[in-house]
């Protein structure tokens, strides 16, 4: 991996935020985002269903296609909720070192 690939994930978020007021006619997350949050979630999860099905599948080559689909439409969702990359950084940043059934107890029930 070359030290341009690591900000990939920045760089493809910039991209996102650059075209949410764009023509939705030209611009596949301006069209996204006139739809809305309802659409947009819709979206994130078709793509995490074709994940799973293509991981079930165990197609190495789809289950990258749709990871990158997954995660695109993910990044959408977050720049239309107000939030970045960064966000979910500094919450994996958190959980690291703890235990993942720790870190589940220790979420609010409700």
């Amino acid at each position: 991996m070359s030290e341009n690939d690591k900000d990939i994930i920045d760089q493809v978020f910039a991209t996102i935020l650059s075209r949410q007021a764009a023509d939705p006619q030209k611009s596949y997350v301006a069209s996204l985002h006139k739809k809305g949050l309802r659409k947009i979630a819709e979206k994130v999860g078709e793509e995490a269903v074709e994940t799973v099905v293509a991981a079930v599948g165990r197609n190495d080559k789809e289950v990258i296609a749709e990871s990158a689909d997954l995660l695109f439409h993910m990044m959408v969702m977050w720049a239309e909720l107000g939030l970045s990359p960064n966000d979910i950084r500094d919450e994996l940043a958190r959980r690291e070192g703890i235990s993942g059934i720790d870190e589940k107890n220790s979420r609010p029930k409700g």
